[in-house]
């Protein structure tokens, strides 16, 4: 059993975050929300300006707050490409007093491309978006798992952050 925490899936734009992230959330029977979703809950589709970004990343921030408040699992998505948007994060989990587990995923760029070619629900990012974020991406610089999307099924990569939980809490 996996105590109250806050479980982020970051990495750049269709490294599959929000199908792995969904997946888990389910699978835990946790809390999910998503930086696309929130965008589009707030009206803000389109919009990727610094003030905007800000404003989504404050609603998530919120939303993760509410869960953890309730003693659930928080399962959350987004690139939190910027360490400034990782460290609001850090200190909810502190704040909470509970443990912070960061997953990153990445994925080959040729797979990318094909994956952002697609209509997704929420995601608006296409191969010029991720080649944008990619160049302003910052290393994750505190321990974290890091899992490739490419040739992992979705089973096996929910299995490996199961087994990355359940070492974490010894």
């Amino acid at each position: 059993m996996i105590p109250a925490s806050l479980i982020i899936i970051t990495g750049l734009p269709g490294t599959g975050k929000t199908t792995l992230a969904t997946a888990l959330a389910q699978r835990l029977d946790a809390h999910h929300c998503n930086t696309d979703m929130i965008r589009s809950d707030l009206g803000l589709r389109g919009q990727y300006d610094s003030d905007t970004k800000q404003q989504v990343y404050l609603a998530l921030l919120e939303s993760a707050k509410g869960g953890l408040q309730t003693g659930n699992i928080v399962v959350i998505d987004g690139t939190f490409y910027q360490a400034q948007l990782r460290s609001r994060f850090d200190q909810l989990a502190r704040s909470q007093a509970v443990p912070i587990h960061w997953v990153e995923l990445w994925a080959e760029p040729d797979l990318i491309q094909k994956r952002v070619s697609k209509t997704r629900t929420y995601s608006e990012a296409d191969f010029e978006v991720y080649l944008k974020i990619k160049a302003a991406y910052e290393p994750i610089l505190t321990p974290h798992l890091r899992l490739q999307s490419d040739n992992s099924n979705l089973q096996e990569l929910i299995e490996a952050i199961l087994a990355h939980l359940e070492a974490e809490k010894k």
